[in-house]
This record gives C-alpha cells, sequence and structure tokens, in this order.
C-alpha cells in the first residue's frame, strides 16, 4: 500500500511538473491567460479573461491528479445494526483502529458553469479491519471459516483494496473575499476488488501477511457525500450491496466516514 501512495506521488509530481494546474485543477481564470491546461486535456478559450471572473460557456475538464483523499474511520452493520450478529461476531473490530483511505488519480467532466460540475474520477480505496480476536481467516476456502491462532496477535489486521471509479456531481458557491468556496459533492460509485489481505503481528512469529479474495465482493457499489470549505471537508461512504458473498455473511455492510482532503 505505501509503495502504491509513494508511486502515485511520483506520478503526480511529474505530471504537475509537466502541465502546470494538473493537481489543483483550478477553474478560477488568470489575467491574458488563454489556454486552460488541465494535465490531459488542454482547452483554447476565445475571449477576454480576468481574475476572479468565470467563463460563462461550460468545457471540459479533467487530467492526472491527486484529491479527494478520504482519511476515516470504517464500521460494519450487520442487517441494520452497528451489533455483530452470532454468525459475524468472529469479525468483532476495534473501531478506533478500523479504518479508510482512499484518493484520486484521474477525472474527467464536464463544468456547465461556475456553480456546477460532472465528472468521472478512478482511484484506490482501502478498508482496514483490526480484528479484536486472535483467529486468521483461511485462505481458498469455499466458505467463510478461520481458526483460532495460540498466539496473541499484538496487530490482526483484516483488509480489502479496490479500484473504484465514482460518479461526482459537484455544487460550489461563488469565491468569497478570500479566494474559497463551499463545496457540495456527491453521487454514486462502483468499485472493483484488487485483493484481500491478511496482515499479523506476534512475538512467537513477528510478522505475516497473506493475500487472498476472502470472500470479499468483486464488485462493490454505493455511495458519497462530501461537504467542505476550501481544499477541506467531511465525507461519508455507504455501500449498498453486502461486504462478503458468502451466505453466511448475508446483509452484512460497510460505511465510512471521516475528513477528506481536496474538493476540487
Amino acid at each position: 500500500m505505501k509503495r502504491l501512495i509513494y508511486t502515485t506521488l511520483l506520478v503526480s509530481g511529474l505530471a504537475g511538473v509537466m502541465a502546470p494546474g494538473a493537481f489543483a485543477q483550478q477553474d478560477s481564470i488568470k489575467r491574458n491567460r488563454r489556454d486552460l491546461d488541465y494535465g490531459i486535456v488542454k482547452i483554447t478559450r476565445d475571449g477576454k479573461d480576468s481574475v476572479n471572473k468565470q467563463p460563462k460557456n461550460g468545457r471540459f475538464v479533467g487530467g492526472i491528479t491527486f484529491t479527494r483523499v478520504d482519511l476515516g474511520f470504517s464500521r460494519l452493520i450487520d442487517n441494520g445494526s452497528f451489533n455483530l450478529s452470532p454468525n459475524n461476531d468472529f469479525l468483532d473490530y476495534k473501531g478506533g483502529k478500523t479504518s479508510t483511505f482512499s484518493f484520486d488519480v484521474l477525472q474527467f467532466g464536464y463544468r456547465f458553469n461556475s456553480n456546477f460540475k460532472v465528472y468521472v474520477a478512478g482511484g484506490f480505496d482501502w478498508t482496514l479491519i483490526r480484528l479484536r480476536k486472535d483467529i486468521t481467516i483461511a485462505k481458498n476456502s469455499n466458505e467463510f471459516v478461520y481458526t483460532e491462532s495460540p498466539e496473541h496477535f499484538s496487530k490482526n489486521r483484516f483488509s480489502s483494496s479496490y479500484v473504484h471509479i465514482p460518479l461526482n456531481f459537484e455544487f460550489r458557491t461563488a469565491e468569497n473575499k478570500n479566494g474559497k468556496r463551499f463545496y457540495l459533492v456527491l453521487g454514486p460509485e462502483v468499485s472493483f476488488l484488487l485483493n484481500g489481505k491478511i496482515k499479523q503481528i506476534s512475538e512467537e512469529r513477528g510478522k505475516e501477511k497473506q493475500y487472498d479474495n476472502y470472500h470479499f465482493q468483486s464488485v462493490r457499489y454505493g455511495g458519497t457525500v462530501r461537504f467542505g470549505y476550501g481544499g477541506l471537508g467531511l465525507f461519508t461512504k455507504y455501500y449498498f450491496n453486502d461486504m462478503f458473498t458468502t451466505a453466511q455473511q448475508a446483509g452484512l455492510k460497510n460505511m465510512s466516514f471521516g475528513i477528506t482532503f481536496g474538493l476540487n
């Protein structure tokens, strides 16, 4: 995961050097600037531009970016309850250490006017569940089974990683005197499973990692709402289909909430 984040930062940095404005994706127009450069998309405008004045005509926007960085907590919802049923009690987790992390690296859309934009983005999403019990979930099994371990794990993390593709509708206010705006960004998203992972740390065996799909949904769909000011805001996500494909875990869903950095 760390290697992927470092690689993304490097690619985004190179894109920022090659195409100024690719990171910020700003829509404000500078004086005497006729060409709008949005990373992989460059659009030439006609007419005069002035500071803090938005063009009336719609335009395509997009490119390589590093934004909408979501950092927060995840919660499991078992058939409408935050309490796990007996079938799912083995997934009992530490709420303060069960987290989510995601970000977008690409986007392409259309700005209709200064206050409204629609765009499709692409990025990565992790859900990191810190299990309370000293168990090991079985790999390559037709059923969701586990074994109890004699060792005590100082860390027993059960996680999934997805590629997500959100369709976002962005509403924003006019700039205030500080050049900032309020944002409301919402829309559906679909995600595709990369892998599941177990990371365990114990005194007896040290650090161990295992990879499998662990019955996570191969395709996940849900929705996101973000609200913020400037480049900082709050988000919440809810996934409509079950978290796992097994019948015993039917009705077990996932939601998350936290802080988002970058709303453009």
